[in-house]
């Protein structure tokens, strides 16, 4: 089971898969919890009742290492066809909209229309740096 596709933060890929971005700095919201979440922060965050992978990815900037965020994210998208995924960082804009951006370009979505694509799907402040921006306008499926 998948999430609410009306549930706050949800995005729908082209594919039909449902992910949630979020920000951690606020509550877990009500209803079902995550079954998987990609992390991006730039701290180690604290353990979770469910699956969970963290990048290092300081505020502002791009993940650390770029390989393992592409690696986690492939995951997160495989998994998302079956299960609960939520991808977030402190804020849930600038790091978790350039991961859904990401995401999205390998769920089929131009690289160069990621960046539109999250705004008008899950927050209009998605992507907050122009290096972010270029980073998901330059990512590779």
């Amino acid at each position: 089971m998948t999430w609410d596709p009306d549930a706050p933060g949800v995005l729908r890929l082209p594919s039909g898969r449902l992910v949630r971005g979020r920000g951690l700095a606020r509550p877990l919201p009500e209803g079902p919890q995550p079954q998987f979440a990609l992390y991006l922060l730039g701290k180690e965050p604290p353990p979770t009742a469910w699956d969970a992978v963290w990048v290092r990815w300081p505020d502002f900037r791009l993940p650390a290492d770029k390989p393992a965020f592409a690696a986690a994210l492939r995951d997160a998208w495989t998994r998302a066809e079956t299960e609960r995924v939520e991808i977030a960082c402190h804020g849930g804009h600038g790091r978790t909209g350039t991961a859904l951006a990401c995401l999205a370009v390998l769920d089929g979505v131009p690289a160069a229309e990621a960046v539109a694509f999250v705004r008008a799907g899950y927050s209009p402040k998605a992507v907050e740096t122009p290096w972010q921006r270029r980073f998901a306008s330059r990512f590779e499926s």
